[in-house]
């Protein structure tokens, strides 16, 4: 390896590559502080008499012109990095951002879905899944998921005593196991 190839490498370390979908973050932020600032007088109040350091307004106005002023650096400088021709492309890195979506959905599914077949039973079942869906095929390692969450069921019904309401589906059990269910898993 010759010093050009091996400065070329180690440049590439020093310096990390930049993605062009960081405009597509920079123009959201901008968008988003210049709608916060346009709602600023509708939703916070200015009281007569009052020093300016004590207004109900005066840290929402704060937050939002640095929010402001930082969305404007970070268009303009993303701007700028696009222009060099550096960095992925656009649809690529956006798509990356959006896979996490999926997990947010994960989410809200299983909140919904507790309700109706119960913690224990809806916790094993999505940390089956989501074990599964993460890559893990090895039963061991599904297991170990499964094990997991149902000493986290445990640790929160039994020992913490957090109230989380029973499954619908525990109605149809006998009236002392459905009792257990509720009180403990």
């Amino acid at each position: 390896m010759d010093d050009a190839s091996q400065k070329h490498d180690i440049s590439e370390l020093i310096e990390p590559r930049h993605h062009r979908a960081e405009i597509v973050f920079g123009v959201a932020s901008f968008a988003i502080a210049l709608f916060l600032l346009t709602q600023i007088g509708g939703q916070t109040t200015w009281i007569e008499g009052q020093p300016w350091t004590k207004q109900p307004a005066f840290w929402p106005v704060v937050s939002i012109a640095g929010m402001t002023v930082f969305g404007t650096l970070e268009l303009w400088f993303s701007w700028r990095r696009n222009a060099s021709g550096r960095g992925d492309s656009i649809a690529g890195e956006v798509f990356e951002w959006a896979r996490a979506i999926e997990y947010a959905i994960w989410f809200m599914a299983y909140v919904f879905v507790v309700p109706v077949a119960g913690y224990l039973p809806v916790t094993l079942a999505f940390c089956a899944a989501l074990t599964w869906r993460l890559g893990y095929r090895d039963w061991r390692i599904i297991v170990a998921a499964m094990a997991t969450g149902a000493a986290t069921v445990i640790l929160f019904k039994a020992f913490l005593s957090v109230r989380i309401p029973g499954g619908a589906v525990y109605e149809y059990l006998p009236a002392a196991l459905r009792n257990f269910m509720i009180l403990y898993l």
